[in-house]
């Protein structure tokens, strides 16, 4: 007969000693999480969704003047709101239209970026781990949504749309869905536990862009440069599904991404060349020479991109180019735009020199420029709109201009 098994004193005392340091491990890691050291002071009241300008205006007045340190070019708004960022104290700030403040959220990890995706503004943050700390806030309440956190590179470009967030830089790109968890994860990994699970590791990303459920990387290897086109859900977060690769000219890179295609801009012919999801090519079209590759720090192409009724459209630096959302050749550009520009009714509106050009994107022609006095700013200017206004970004300046009754 087997003598049962018994608990002596010191089983005790090492069981009870591992629980403590367990708990108190557990505790350190609570106070010392990046999410405790956070202030979030919601709205007050839920704020209803003022949405955006419906109707093409006739005159603008400048309003409310805000402040915005956040990396990005263009004015962010969500939910009819705008977000701003004031690097010296670490705060993202929700604004109406009127510049009323209505929610804030103060943080001290530099700011990686910024989007606005599922009517939440999406902040990520740079820390020991790189910019792989993430939290997402309700736009029109100011309440938390979601947080994940994870090594990622310290220099990254914030990639969105409206399905999607995530990052692109030379090492790695990924993308999460809304509530934040990871859909994929391409290039290199941190401590691969299938190393067969990345096909083109040693590659280095040169752009991304990501729509509905599809997903387009370029990248610069050692057999040439390459667009891949994948799933932006694979079966496993941790291996690509790579739906067809198209072989492409060196400093290539992403401008615009569809449901079903991709198009890409190569510097060295200045064209625009678009590929449907079997490889094969769609559009070739002749556009302004310009190379955001080039030009870029981090060695990743960031044109500014947006969506437009009955187009899409990117800003190349000195021009704007609209293009056929089907096909994604490119139909008209617009040679005095300053930046990017959105829809208002049937028409587009976007930054010029003198002011905001009202364009009519079905004739190609401007039907008028609004005037207006930026005060001696010349430099690039983007633009959105929150409710019933057009909201311009002139360097860290926000601009507030009310339509004229």
């Amino acid at each position: 007969m087997k003598t049962p098994l018994r608990r002596t004193r010191g089983d005790l005392i090492t069981t009870g000693v591992i629980a403590a340091i367990a708990a108190i491990a557990l505790l350190v890691a609570f106070i010392t999480a990046p999410i405790r050291q956070d202030t979030l002071t919601p709205a007050a009241e839920e704020i209803p969704n003022a949405g955006v300008l419906a109707i093409a205006p006739q005159a603008l007045t400048e309003g409310a003047q805000l402040q915005d340190d956040s990396p990005s070019p263009r004015p962010l708004t969500v939910a009819g709101l705008i977000i701003t960022y004031d690097k010296d104290s670490g705060t993202i700030k929700a604004s109406t239209s009127s510049g009323e403040e209505k929610w804030t959220y103060t943080r001290k990890p530099e700011l990686c970026g910024m989007a606005g995706a599922w009517d939440d503004v999406v902040a990520v943050y740079r820390t020991n781990i790189g910019c792989g700390d993430v939290v997402s806030i309700k736009a029109t309440t100011g309440q938390y949504s979601h947080t994940r956190s994870a090594i990622a590179p310290d220099e990254v470009e914030i990639i969105s749309s409206n399905d999607r967030v995530g990052y692109v830089a030379p090492t790695r790109t990924e993308i999460w869905r809304s509530d934040l968890v990871r859909t994929v994860e391409y290039g290199e990994v941190e401590a691969p536990q299938e190393p067969d699970f990345q096909p083109n590791a040693e590659c280095s990303r040169t752009s991304a862009l990501t729509r509905k459920e599809f997903y387009a990387v370029t990248e610069k290897c050692e057999d040439g440069s390459w667009l891949r086109m994948q799933k932006a859900t694979p079966e496993d977060s941790r291996k690509p599904e790579i739906i067809k690769s198209v072989q492409i000219s060196e400093g290539s890179y992403l401008v615009a991404i569809g449901e079903e295609a991709a198009a890409v801009y190569d510097p060295s012919t200045s064209t625009v060349s678009s590929f449907n999801k079997e490889g094969q090519e769609l559009a070739n079209t002749k556009v302004p020479q310009s190379d955001l590759l080039t030009d870029s720090p981090n060695g990743v192409a960031a044109p500014q991109v947006a969506d437009l009724p009955h187009h899409m459209s990117y800003f190349d630096g000195d021009n704007l180019m609209l293009l056929d959302p089907g096909n994604l050749a490119v139909t008209t550009i617009f040679p005095d735009a300053l930046g990017t520009g959105f829809g208002a009714g049937d028409r587009l509106l976007y930054p010029t020199p003198e002011g905001i050009a009202v364009a009519n994107w079905d004739t190609k022609s401007i039907d008028r420029v609004i005037p207006v006095d930026r005060h001696g700013y010349t430099g690039p200017i983007s633009i959105s709109s929150a409710g019933a206004t057009v909201v311009e970004k002139r360097g860290t300046d926000i601009a507030v201009l009310d339509l004229v009754q």
